[in-house]
C-alpha cells in the first residue's frame, strides 16, 4: 500500500503532486472514515489552490453523507480550537503550513482539534487505496455546505481567557506582527489589540504568492522584518508561518530568537502558571540542548520525541506536561489546546514580560548562548538515507550522547547536531548548535560534505 500522509498531513506541489483528482479521492476517504452524519468543519489558509481544493473536498465529503460546515479563511490553531470548542466530530484544513508557495496540503483533525494519530492516518490511507468509499443515496443528501461564522471570535476569546489581560494592558506594549501575507493577520493583530498593545502589521494582506517573504519564518526570511522592528522600537515582534501555528519572536533589541529559545521561556512560564501539571515538557530531537540546560533549573524534565507536531501533541495529551514544542516556533500550551498556536504563544510571552517586569530582550538573555547553523541537502533518486545515518553513527560514535529515534542526533559537551530526512520535502536537514560560532560552522560544513551536498 502507498503512503499519503507525511510529517503533518498530505502535502505536495499544486496540480503536480497534489491534484484535484487526489483531493477528491482523499476527501471521499476522509468522509468514509468519519462516517455518515458526522459534522465536519473545513477551512483554509491563503495559499494558491486553497479554494479549489476546499470545494473538491467539500463535495467529496457530502457524497459520503457527511455534514459539512465551511469556516473559510482561518489560522490553523483557530480552526483547531473551533473544532474542539464548537462541538464538531472532526475537521479538515487546506494548508501546507510553512512550505514554499507552490505547495498546498490537506490535514485531518479529530474532535479534539488535534491532527489524527498515525494509526488513524493509516486507516484513511487504506480506504483511499482500496477505494472503499461510502456513497449516500440521493434522498439522504439533505443539505448544502453550511457556513460556520463563529470561528474567529470564539478563538480570540479563547486565547484571551488564558492570560491576565489587565496586567498586559497596563504595559501598553508596542508589537509588530508579520503574518506572511496569510491568515495569521486575521486574528493575531486582534489579540494584540485586545491586550492593549499598539499594533504594527507587516505583510498583513492575504496573497497566495507570498510576495514579501517565504512563508517559513527563518533567520534569512525575517531579516527585513527585524530591521523594521528596530526602527519601530517594538517590545516584541511576532512572525508567523503560512497558517500561523508558529511564532518566531524578534526581541526588543531587534534580535531574531529561534523557537526553542522562546519555548524554553514559555515552558518555564507555563510551569509557574500551572504548578499542578506534571513538571515535564515534550519536544522533538531537533530542539537545542539549551532546553534541558535551562529548564533543569526549575525541575522540569525534557522528554524527546520524533520530529512532527502530530507526535508531540498526542504524546503531550496522553502523558501530560506543562508544554510541548518544536524548534521551528511551534508551542503547545495544554490549558488552551494540545496544538501549536502562534497567537497563544504571543499572549503568553507578553504576560511573562508584564508579570516579571522585564523586556523581551532581558528575558532571552537568561538563556544559555548557542550559535545555530541550519542547512539542507536535496535528495536524489540514488540517495540512500539509511546508509547515511549508519555512516554518521559510526563516524561520531565516540563524540557524545546519540539519539536515533528520528534521524541521528549527537550531543557533546559544547555542541550538538541533528541529521534527519524531512517528512514534507525531498531533503535531508542538518542542524548544528555550538557554544562557539566557528565550531558550529565547521561541523555543519563537515556534515554537509558527508551527506553529499558538496
Amino acid at each position: 500500500m502507498g503512503k499519503l500522509f507525511g510529517t503533518d498531513g498530505v502535502r505536495g506541489i499544486i496540480n503536480k503532486e497534489l491534484t484535484v483528482d487526489l483531493a477528491l479521492k482523499l476527501g471521499k476517504a476522509i468522509g468514509t472514515y468519519f462516517g455518515k452524519n458526522a459534522n465536519i468543519m473545513i477551512g483554509r489558509d491563503a495559499r494558491a489552490g486553497g479554494d479549489m481544493f476546499m470545494r473538491v473536498v467539500e463535495g467529496a465529503l457530502l457524497s459520503t453523507g457527511v455534514n459539512v460546515y465551511e469556516a473559510g479563511f482561518g489560522a490553523t490553531p483557530a480552526l483547531q480550537y473551533g473544532v474542539k470548542t464548537l462541538g464538531y466530530d472532526g475537521g479538515v484544513i487546506i494548508t501546507a503550513s510553512h512550505n514554499p508557495p507552490e505547495y498546498n496540503g490537506i490535514k485531518v483533525l479529530s474532535n479534539e482539534g488535534i491532527e489524527i494519530e498515525r494509526e488513524e492516518e493509516n486507516k484513511i490511507e487504506e480506504i483511499y487505496f482500496e477505494s472503499k468509499f461510502n456513497s449516500s443515496d440521493w434522498t439522504s443528501l439533505k443539505y448544502d455546505v453550511r457556513k460556520e461564522t463563529r470561528l474567529l471570535d470564539t478563538y480570540v476569546k479563547g486565547v484571551l481567557s488564558q492570560v491576565d489581560v489587565e496586567k498586559i494592558r497596563k504595559k501598553g506594549y508596542r508589537v509588530l506582527v508579520d503574518s506572511a501575507n496569510s491568515v495569521g493577520g486575521l486574528t493575531t493583530p486582534i489579540v494584540a489589540r485586545e491586550l492593549g498593545c499598539r499594533v504594527f502589521t507587516l505583510n498583513g494582506n492575504l496573497d497566495p504568492l507570498f510576495p514579501a517573504r517565504y512563508p517559513e519564518p527563518t533567520f534569512e526570511t525575517l531579516r527585513e522584518t527585524a530591521e523594521v522592528a528596530k526602527v519601530l522600537k517594538v517590545d516584541l515582534g511576532v512572525n508567523h508561518d503560512g497558517d500561523a501555528d508558529r511564532a518566531i519572536f524578534i526581541d526588543s533589541n531587534g534580535i531574531i530568537e529561534w523557537g526553542d529559545r522562546s519555548a524554553a521561556l514559555l515552558s518555564y512560564w507555563s510551569h509557574v502558571k500551572n504548578p499542578n501539571l506534571p513538571p515535564r515538557v515534550f519536544t522533538a530531537v531537533s530542539s537545542s540542548s539549551l532546553v534541558e540546560e535551562y529548564l533543569s533549573n526549575f525541575g522540569l524534565e525534557v522528554k524527546w520525541t520524533k520530529v512532527g507536531s502530530v507526535d508531540i501533541a498526542h504524546t503531550l495529551m496522553k502523558e501530560k506536561g506543562v508544554a510541548g514544542f518544536e524548534e521551528n516556533g511551534g508551542f503547545m500550551y495544554p490549558p488552551h489546546q494540545y496544538v501549536r498556536d502562534g497567537a497563544m504563544s504571543m499572549a503568553l510571552m507578553l504576560e511573562l514580560m508584564a508579570s516579571e517586569n522585564e523586556s523581551s530582550a532581558s528575558l532571552f538573555e537568561r538563556l544559555p548562548k548557542y550559535y545555530l547553523v541550519k542547512t539542507k541537502v536535496r535528495l536524489t533518486e540514488s540517495t540512500n538515507v539509511e546508509k547515511i545515518y549508519k555512516e554518521i553513527e559510526n563516524k561520531y560514535s565516540n563524540s557524545g550522547k546519540m539519539i536515533t529515534i528520528d534521524g541521528v542526533k549527537v550531543t557533546s559537551n559544547d555542541y550538538w547536531f541533528l541529521v534527519r530526512k524531512s517528512g514534507t520535502e525531498p531533503i535531508i536537514r542538518i542542524l548544528v548548535e555550538a557554544k562557539d560560532q566557528s565550531k558550529a560552522s565547521e561541523i555543519a560544513n563537515e556534515l554537509t560534505k558527508f551527506v553529499g551536498g558538496a
